[in-house]
């Protein structure tokens, strides 16, 4: 069955209260857009096509490069005008499937079943509601076969005590899609034209009208102002705990998680309450993570330790590193097998050897430190001249002491040791000590400055 994917985005989102368009806000750091988009592509369908109308042109440019088409819906006159400026996307010997890109937790599995429901005619996804309030009602006759949708406006206090009701989402084969497309009509309370009138068509050509259940309600909720889009992140988010639980990871609390990208996890790996995983993580066996931690595009080495409050981001991390707490591993930081990086140390573009470590207060930027180098408390790589970035190496077994300011370029050179308290801007040689220090001076009888009354 070859199979085209239509996305309705074309809705203001004025209950969003923001200059940003509805289907561009974000849920796990991702615009609702493109969470509909990736299940489309999911379907390995011939086409995407998005409709669009308010904030077009931020919509299109956010999805620059992709290999979707556009329709532009000008005036906005219902969701059956809307699919009408699709129809020159699609080809008559395939099936539409109709998405929205304001219900974005709908699954790829759900999405095939309706789209292989509607080889023969309209197929529908609805769901079962405690509170079906503004939906559209399903109408199904004694039989128990679908024959009508009917919109809350337009219901009467019969219909509108259903509760099976109308997600929004449809497939149906082009070749009877687009003649019951030209023939819709707007005499309804809103005077637009509504897909779901295709069903009655449907029904008056005598071809059934197929209905695929969704697992629950909140897979097929719409979002329409920040207190469902609230609902729907914590939806996702308890998603991806139940995948990660289902894998074998240990999590603390699965309610305080976040997970915005993709996360893989060995075995025995513990994550602890606030962790933010973010992007591409990968995280190996015997893994634990403390609390609060914010890990960004980061692989994660077999038996590491992470402790709270540490914050990685674009990082490669070794077998057997113990880290933070209150780490910070900026873009291109690379720990080897054992390396140890303590409390308020800061790491960015440099590579910390095998078994080195760094413990306290430190910068390190722009260095390359070999294997077995200690790094002293407040220790600084002093990289940056004010007009370019300069290097630090440190070869192995250096013992860089306290307090030491390495002006780069400078290289230290294997088993040297530097004093602490010194400022190195030349290279020191390997095996020596190297000290830089200013004479200590006591000044007799120097009296402190004292306020003036």
């Amino acid at each position: 069955m070859n199979i085209s994917v239509v996305i309705l985005a074309a809705g203001k989102g004025t209950r969003m209260h923001s200059k940003l368009p509805k289907v561009l806000q974000p849920l796990a750091n991702r615009p609702l857009l493109e969470h509909v988009i990736a299940t489309a592509e999911h379907l390995n369908s011939r086409s995407i096509c998005v409709v669009y109308g308010h904030g077009g042109e931020t919509v299109q440019a956010h999805f620059e490069g992709r290999d979707i088409a556009w329709a532009l819906q000008e005036p906005q006159l219902g969701t059956g005008h809307a699919v009408q400026q699709a129809m020159p996307h699609l080809q008559n010997e395939e099936v539409a499937v109709i998405l929205y890109g304001d219900v974005p937790l709908v699954t790829a599995e759900t999405v095939e079943k309706l789209a292989g429901a509607a080889v023969d005619g309209p197929a529908i996804l609805t769901a079962i509601e405690s509170d079906p309030t503004g939906y559209g009602r399903i109408i199904r006759n004694p039989e128990g076969a679908v024959v009508a949708i009917v919109e809350e406006k337009d219901a009467n206090d019969e219909q509108r005590r259903i509760n099976e009701v109308n997600t929004g989402l449809m497939a149906c084969p082009v070749a009877q899609l687009g003649p019951w497309l030209d023939a819709l009509k707007s005499d309804n309370a809103q005077g637009e034209y509504y897909l779901t009138d295709i069903v009655a068509s449907s029904v008056n050509d005598g071809v059934k009208v197929a209905a695929v259940t969704a697992d629950s309600p909140t897979e097929v909720m719409g979002i329409n102002d920040k207190a469902q889009l609230a609902i729907a992140e914590r939806a996702y988010q308890q998603r991806q705990a139940d995948a990660l639980l289902a894998a074998g990871v240990t999590l603390a609390d699965p309610a305080r998680l976040d997970v915005r990208g993709k996360v893989t996890a060995g075995s025995d790996v513990f994550i602890d309450v606030n962790a933010v995983l973010v992007g591409d993580v990968e995280i190996g066996d015997d893994v634990t993570i403390g609390p609060n931690c914010v890990i960004t595009n980061t692989k994660i080495g077999t038996g590491c330790t992470i402790n709270a409050n540490c914050v990685f981001e674009d990082a490669v991390i070794g077998n057997h590193c113990d880290l933070g707490p209150f780490a910070r591993l900026r873009p291109q930081a690379e720990l080897k097998d054992g390396a140890r990086v303590g409390n308020f140390v800061e790491i960015k573009k440099a590579t910390l050897g095998e078994g080195s470590k760094a413990n306290h207060l430190t910068y390190i930027g722009d260095a390359t430190i070999g294997k077995d180098v200690n790094v002293g408390c407040g220790t600084i790589t002093c990289n940056y001249d004010g007009a370019n970035k300069h290097q630090t190496i440190i070869g192995d077994n250096a013992f860089i002491g306290s307090g030491v300011e390495l002006v780069a370029p400078v290289e230290i050179g294997a088993g040297a040791t530097i004093g602490a308290g010194s400022t190195i801007g030349r290279d020191a040689p390997a095996g020596e000590l190297t000290i830089e220090r200013s004479r200590q001076k006591t000044v007799s009888g120097w009296k402190r400055p004292t306020k003036k009354k």
